[in-house]
């Protein structure tokens, strides 16, 4: 995997986040917890986007540490949503699946990178 597919990726999946927080805050009345999500959901590509423009290795690697975390905070939030009935089975397994790939890409990436430094 590449760092423009995890930044296609990640493009898709914040998009899905965004229209995951209007429907939390719209139709669900919640905006604590999707507020984070929104902020963990979108900041995944914004810290890949970052990295592409790194000023060394160990920066780039940096960044995709922090979009890695990133994942793992998005996954957190999905799950305490689910847990609450705020998300549907369905919608919270859609989005679980895709946040999980791009943890999956972003793994794969800082092993590569670890590899050549």
């Amino acid at each position: 995997m590449d760092q423009n597919e995890a930044k296609s990726k990640s493009i898709v999946f914040a998009k899905r986040i965004i229209h995951a927080y209007q429907y939390l805050c719209e139709d669900k009345k919640e905006f604590v917890l999707s507020k984070q999500l929104l902020r963990s959901g979108t900041s995944i590509g914004a810290n890949i986007a970052e990295a592409q423009y790194g000023s060394s290795r160990k920066d780039f690697l940096n960044k995709i540490y922090i979009a890695l975390k990133e994942c793992a905070e998005t996954l957190y939030w999905l799950e305490l949503l689910a847990s609450c009935s705020y998300l549907s089975d369905n919608e919270y397994k859609s989005l679980y699946a895709d946040c999980e790939e791009l943890r999956k890409i972003l793994s794969s990436i800082t092993k590569t990178t670890r590899d050549t430094l």
